[in-house]
């Protein structure tokens, strides 16, 4: 037993003592705090990997490859578009299923579910391979867009929709530090995910270095880029790199860029966001390779 100023001294046997170590802890964060977060990430997953919300996206699914499981649909809606979805379901054997809308609240993480979520097997990821085969497929020279670590789902979502729109023939993004596919991304990009080849690749730089070898030119958006986006030539095969929301693209991949490209802008504003400065560039991309009517 220790003892102190003549005193013994010995907290370890007082009933309920706390070490300073804990006491720190438990003013710096509280218990119910850590006990929310600990259970966050696990919760998170299952709600982003497994539904997808809202009666568009539902209908978008139904009418994709993906296997639908089931589908809960709020007790007493059988308005709109639901009368759709039930008998689409039904024809194909998905069971439906009434659930209480609060149930339906809880599962959509703040996402309006509109009354319906359908659960959906895993998104299925394409390779880089598949991509570069989609375009031979049809005859004409790569399109494809790199997404550098970009974490917002609406980002993602919507640099999908329109990389469907302009033509893109694939999306690769990172495995870690990224956005995947999940009900946000399926929501937002209007069902687009369902008609886009998403390859996910431990190793961005090494799928860059694979693109160039197949004669694909890489071009980087960048605010200081070499040339602007109207004056540059993207007629051969492309691939285009959107860094993340903050900090851009990374310095390997810069590095490995064969060209950087701005997009000019007149306002006070120096930056974009990441969605609309890909929106941008992939329309140029496309609007340069429309066949020139004579």
């Amino acid at each position: 037993m220790a003892k102190r100023d003549g005193l013994n001294f010995d907290r370890s046997k007082k009933k309920g003592a706390k070490s300073e170590a804990q006491v720190r802890e438990a003013a710096r964060k509280p218990v119910e705090k850590r006990q929310a977060e600990d259970r966050k990430p696990a919760a998170e997953a299952e709600i982003n990997e497994n539904i997808v919300v809202g009666r568009n996206a539902v209908l978008e699914v139904l009418d994709s490859k993906l296997t639908v499981e089931k589908i809960l649909v709020a007790k007493g809606d059988t308005s709109g578009s639901i009368n759709k979805i039930i008998p689409i379901a039904k024809e194909r054997g998905i069971p439906v299923i009434e659930a209480d809308r609060r149930k339906l609240d809880s599962m959509s993480a703040g996402e309006s579910h509109q009354g319906v979520i359908a659960y959906v097997t895993p998104y299925r990821y394409s390779e880089v391979k598949d991509i570069l085969d989609k375009a031979a497929e049809k005859g004409e020279k790569p399109f494809i867009l790199i997404l550098d670590e970009i974490e917002d789902p609406h980002n993602l979502g919507s640099i999908i929709r329109t990389a469907e729109l302009s033509g893109v023939h694939g999306v690769i993004i990172p495995k870690r530090r990224s956005a995947s596919v999940n009900s946000t991304v399926y929501k937002t990009s209007a069902g687009a995910v369902n008609h886009m080849l998403i390859a996910k690749v431990s190793n961005l730089a090494r799928a860059v270095d694979e693109l160039k070898e197949e004669g694909i030119f890489v071009y980087g958006a960048d605010m200081d880029g070499d040339s602007a986006s109207f004056a540059t030539d993207f007629s051969g095969g492309v691939a285009l790199i959107i860094g993340n929301e903050g900090k851009g693209i990374s310095r390997l991949l810069k590095e490995k860029c064969d060209s950087l490209v701005s997009i000019p802008m007149a306002g006070k504003l120096n930056s974009l966001n990441a969605s609309v400065a890909a929106g941008i560039l992939m329309y140029e991309v496309m609007v340069q390779r429309l066949p020139i009517e004579e």
